[in-house]
């Protein structure tokens, strides 16, 4: 098999090996690896999926090991033509994310006011506060409605929040005018990130 293949018998145990062996390469031992560097060949997609959970399968099973589940989470890269992918110095390989790769599961404020600072964990281990380099957009999705927050992680990488800290998170918001327009907004970091007209917003409580 040449250098980078990928072999349809690789199972995620000896993915985890090369991750490793890439990481260790890099003398990379306390940061992430620096996959936004790495400009390997595509090798073709592998069956590992990231559920809107949250949850990680590889060939239909969860993977129940967090510890992988995490190694694997530090070579994530979402590319320019909006997939995914495992990204080694030596190989790219495609995986299917269902909503975000990554979920808030927990979320901290800090300070009152402007001083407002909105700390959040993902389920694999990254801490983010919401601010100028880590965003906050929020889409309505659904014949429901359903409001939908994500934050920007790292690259193109996005954390999607869970529903109870999404109440949460809800619970902080603020009416601002903004452009003459009076929004419903999250202030975090200095920021202010916008969810929704106020009058929407009113709508939707309806």
């Amino acid at each position: 098999m040449a250098d980078g293949e990928i072999s349809a018998l690789r199972d995620a145990g000896q993915l985890a090996a090369l991750i490793t062996r890439a990481a260790d390469d890099t003398n990379n031992k306390t940061g992430l690896p620096p996959v936004d560097r790495w400009n390997p060949p595509f090798c073709g997609d592998i069956d590992m999926e990231i559920r809107a959970d949250g949850t990680w399968f590889y060939m239909g099973t969860p993977i129940g090991r967090q510890p992988l589940v995490r190694l694997f989470s530090t070579v994530l890269r979402q590319d320019d033509d909006g997939k995914t992918y495992l990204v080694t110095p030596v190989e790219k390989v495609g995986i299917r994310v269902q909503d975000a790769p990554f979920l808030a599961v927990e979320m901290a404020a800090s300070g009152e006011g402007a001083d407002q600072v909105l700390t959040f964990r993902t389920n694999v281990g990254d801490v983010a506060e919401a601010g100028p380099d880590h965003a906050l957009r929020f889409e309505i999705y659904g014949e429901n409605h359903e409001l939908k927050p994500y934050l920007h992680i790292r690259g193109n990488l996005e954390a999607l929040v869970s529903r109870p800290v999404m109440y949460d998170l809800v619970e902080l918001g603020e009416q601002v005018e903004l452009d003459g327009v009076m929004m419903f907004c999250i202030r975090s970091g200095d920021k202010l990130f916008p969810i929704m007209a106020a009058d929407e917003l009113e709508a939707l409580s309806i």
